[in-house]
């Protein structure tokens, strides 16, 4: 990104948004579905990748922003520019969408014509000094009326995908959309990226604050929290699944109906780090050490296969009952 005469522009913040959800189709698309579905530019493709999951990522758009910034403590503080947005989906049956944009410092008193700040994507440019405190802060609380609201942007990317004609809109089984919202602040380029603080708060929204190294591109940042995003579904929708489905109280056909969409669709999914910037990959680590990421999935499936071995050993055992 460059400023108007030339210059770089550092962006000293970064913030953005992730949406996760079931796609609604009752069949997992295949490879070239999910190209279709999105294609959200003709001029760029999607990108397509099979291993070690089937994962495809959209080209980003720009949404085009002249509105005030949140904060924590009511400074009004205006900002010009663009938001990123693009979507992602795993294994054909796992969608994403994502909006994120990066603000400098300080900006301009007077606001440039567009045609400046779309050579510039997904920087919003401040007028006058960025109080970034109370900005970062702002961001994790969300917005509030008449502020740059991330979550619409997301949710609105989301709902035109969700309506594609590829989609029947039936789902396989009962699930909840969740919400990331996430800041990073820049640290000197060379430095090592942090996890500052990842909080799990109620009605389904999880937050992060992180540093990202000058050097390590805002949409590796994006990239980092969507796959963070997914495995907080997976985990929270397994555990929800598991707690709803009475599994300790009913035996016989009933268990295996009750996990089958678990088995069939969800426990194959489970893989950190596989999309994301090496740059980023040992956040992680922090992620596993506390709350334990892998450990708590891994105790879910561990907990299904027994339920469900102890139920094929029984099966015989009930059939012979019943003759």
């Amino acid at each position: 990104m460059t400023a108007a005469h030339g210059q770089p522009t550092r962006s000293v913040l970064a913030c953005g948004e992730v949406r996760t959800c079931l796609l609604p189709s009752l069949p997992a698309l295949d490879g070239r579905a999910a190209t279709q579905l999105l294609r959200l530019r003709a001029d760029e493709h999607v990108r397509v990748s099979e291993r070690p999951t089937m994962y495809a990522l959209s080209p980003e758009t720009l949404t085009g922003v002249d509105c005030r910034l949140p904060t924590s403590n009511g400074t009004k503080v205006r900002g010009v520019g663009t938001v990123v947005s693009r979507a992602a989906l795993t294994e054909g049956r796992l969608l994403q969408s994502t909006a994120y944009f990066s603000v400098p410092a300080a900006g301009p008193d007077l606001r440039r014509p567009w045609g400046q700040y779309l050579v510039r994507p997904g920087l919003v440019e401040p007028f006058g000094k960025l109080p970034q405190q109370a900005a970062a802060e702002g961001a994790l609380r969300g917005a509030e009326r008449g502020e740059l609201d991330l979550g619409m942007i997301a949710e609105s990317l989301l709902a035109q995908l969700r309506r594609h004609a590829l989609l029947d809109r039936r789902v396989p089984f009962k699930s909840s959309p969740t919400r990331l919202r996430w800041v990073a602040r820049r640290i000197p380029a060379g430095e090592r990226a942090s996890l500052a603080n990842f909080t799990l708060t109620e009605g389904g929204l999880r937050t992060m604050e992180l540093r990202l190294p000058q050097d390590v591109p805002v949409a590796a940042a994006a990239g980092l929290c969507e796959d963070l995003a997914l495995h907080d579904w997976l985990l929270t929708t397994v555990q929800h699944m598991l707690d709803n489905s009475r599994i300790g109280a009913i035996d016989g056909p009933s268990v295996v109906e009750a996990l089958h969409p678990v088995v069939v669709h969800l426990l194959h999914l489970w893989m950190p780090r596989a999309h994301v910037d090496p740059a980023l990959g040992h956040l992680w680590d922090v992620l596993e050490q506390k709350p334990g990421f892998s450990r708590q999935w891994e105790n879910l499936s561990r907990r299904i296969r027994d339920r469900l071995a102890l139920q094929a050993v029984a099966m015989p055992n009930q059939a012979l009952s019943t003759r």
